[in-house]
């Protein structure tokens, strides 16, 4: 039994000397060396973490057709230090430009036609896309009061409130009947506690009514 026992024992050490770890290295004067420094990982990287979101960002917007916001956001990425990622933006960067080039050479019949089409990107959402469609119309149509009206309502949904307020006053100039419109308007409703804009509707000595014949087709048409 002693015998067994003894090789019982020898086995167990031998097992164990086999699974005692390494001792770490030490230096000449007895103490343990450093560990080697970590390499930073590209994840830990703010600027990585940064290029990837707007990559992404710019995707999605893509896909929603935003291609103004897309652009902006790909050419961040398109310039920045990562060269894959750099890549794969130019490549979806070219298709961007290319369905906005498409969109600025599309024919509107008439000025009116082009109003139109950037009422209806504002109402779905595509306010990137919608400003630029206005502040063509104001470059090409500087008297169309609608077009301010148009812009001052756009700027007040995006949370523009001075722009929106200048835009207004310049519709208001050209056509005072957009005072009364711009009453009824709900697109409107941030600015209501603005005592600029309550000035701007109901400026001093009006009676508040509405003229005969006020012509309201140009009013924007929101969903």
């Amino acid at each position: 039994m002693k015998k067994k026992a003894a090789a019982r024992l020898n086995r167990s050490a031998a097992k164990h000397k086999k699974n005692k770890p390494v001792a770490s290295q030490k230096s000449e004067g007895g103490k343990p060396l450093a560990a080697p420094p970590k390499r930073p990982s590209l994840m830990d990287d703010p600027r990585f973490a940064q290029a990837v979101q707007n990559y992404e960002a710019g995707l999605k917007a893509m896909q929603g057709r935003k291609f103004e916001r897309a652009k902006g956001l790909l050419e961040k990425v398109a310039t920045g230090p990562l060269k894959e990622l750099a890549d794969r933006a130019t490549m979806h960067l070219n298709s961007c430009q290319q369905q906005l080039a498409r969109a600025s050479s599309s024919a509107f019949k008439s000025p009116e036609e082009h109003y139109d089409y950037a009422i209806s990107l504002m109402n779905a959402g595509q306010y990137d896309e919608a400003r630029s469609h206005f502040e063509k119309l104001q470059r090409q149509m500087p008297k169309a009061e609608y077009v301010w009206y148009g812009m001052a309502v756009l700027d007040c949904l995006t949370h523009h409130y001075e722009s929106a307020l200048k835009n207004l006053e310049e519709a208001i100039k050209r056509d005072a009947a957009n005072r009364f419109r711009a009453r009824n308007e709900p697109d409107f409703q941030n600015l209501a506690d603005d005592p600029r804009f309550t000035e701007l509707l109901y400026p001093e000595g009006d009676t508040g009514a509405s003229p005969e014949g006020v012509v309201t087709a140009k009013t924007p048409k929101r969903r």
